[in-house]
């Protein structure tokens, strides 16, 4: 008889360290093998590379940085985990690069997997049995999570306990196992979908904010300096700008810069190399992307200024609606270059100044 558990296509036990899953070695589901390998590893390596690995390294969102610095003290005072954290906000401000600093902070190790990959109760049983004392487990989205699953986390978050019905019928049974203390740490780009319930489970929860052009060209600089890109203040400074208030952006922006100035400069990034590289890549002013301003002459002139529901606007510009808002009318509402109204999506007079067009009469 075999001395582990087998539930849904999976044994474990806890303080097991490997586990047999039907999704193979990787635990990614097959979807995560679509993209590219080689272009989908050189972002992820490019964005390692930047990554800062301890709270005085990362830049920006000063307040988190104290409250976080005073959490992970007191809990390693107290020999404890420390609190189950939220990490909330707009995608490439830095929650998975947080994650990794406090488990850094800690000593600890960090297991990290997404709420979407974990589709089975047997998943997250298998993730949580094979965690140790003090190890940190980040879930990326954790508002994508099934609910079933949701239910057999909490337990877990406040009692350290994993609750298990083993069989079916008459001869299901319900079994319980001790994990080892860890913190959870959750992060999400939409905080009101997930539910009361697990919401409350966590200790502290921050929300992170855009960043100020200042902030943005430190990180930059810090950005290049890793690089070994030779770059000016003010060159930092424009890259900056056209960032969009995101790290993550910044340091992309910074690799296409690097590449013009490289090829069509002497590879040094200055406020004028960087302007023409930007232009050159379809990133104006404003920070806006071609698809930003694809969006706003779609509103001002093929619609002539009325207001537009997402799902028509979608079906025009040939893209998906969760796409339209969650990844661009953010920043483009930010700007105050679109409102929403009762009767769909608009653009301002900002919008048509930007544009160079005349605004409506009455707009």
């Amino acid at each position: 008889m075999s001395s582990g558990i087998e539930i849904e296509g999976l044994v474990f036990d806890a303080g097991a360290s490997n586990r047999t899953s039907s999704r193979g070695d990787s635990g990614e589901a097959p979807a995560d093998r679509t993209v590219s390998a080689d272009l989908q590893e050189e972002d992820l390596a490019f964005d390692r590379s930047l990554r800062p690995k301890y709270l005085k390294d990362y830049l920006g969102q000063t307040k988190i940085k104290e409250s976080l610095a005073i959490l992970i003290e007191a809990a390693q005072a107290r020999g404890e985990a420390a609190d189950h954290i939220l990490f909330s906000g707009p995608p490439g401000l830095g929650k998975t690069t947080l994650a990794t600093v406090v488990a850094n902070e800690m000593g600890a190790n960090i297991k990290t997997t997404s709420g979407p990959a974990i589709e089975r109760t047997g998943d997250l049983a298998a993730i949580l049995t094979n965690l140790e004392e003090g190890d940190v487990l980040f879930i990326d989205e954790i508002h994508r999570m099934n609910r079933m699953v949701e239910e057999v986390l909490y337990p877990a978050l406040e009692d350290y306990a994993l609750d298990i019905v083993v069989g079916k019928g008459p001869a299901a049974r319900s079994i319980r196992l001790d994990l080892p203390h860890f913190t959870l740490i959750g992060a999400t780009t939409r905080t009101g979908l997930l539910t009361g319930p697990l919401r409350d489970r966590f200790g502290i929860a921050f929300r992170l904010q855009y960043y100020t052009p200042d902030e943005l060209a430190s990180i930059v600089r810090r950005s290049a300096a890793i690089l070994e890109v030779p770059i000016a203040d003010d060159g930092a400074l424009e890259i900056a700008r056209r960032s969009r208030g995101t790290p993550r952006l910044a340091n992309r922006l910074l690799k296409r810069v690097r590449d013009w100035a490289q090829v069509r400069g002497d590879g040094t990034i200055t406020e004028d190399v960087a302007a023409q590289a930007l232009s050159f890549f379809e990133v104006d002013s404003l920070g806006l992307d071609a698809m930003d301003n694809r969006i706003l002459e779609m509103l001002a002139v093929q619609f002539c200024g009325r207001p537009v529901g997402l799902g028509t606007l979608a079906s025009a510009l040939s893209e998906e609606p969760d796409t339209l808002e969650d990844v661009y009318e953010p920043f483009l509402m930010q700007q105050g270059l679109v409102i929403r109204t009762p009767k769909g999506r608009q653009a301002t007079a900002r919008a048509y100044e930007h544009l160079g067009l005349v605004a409506p009469e009455g707009l």
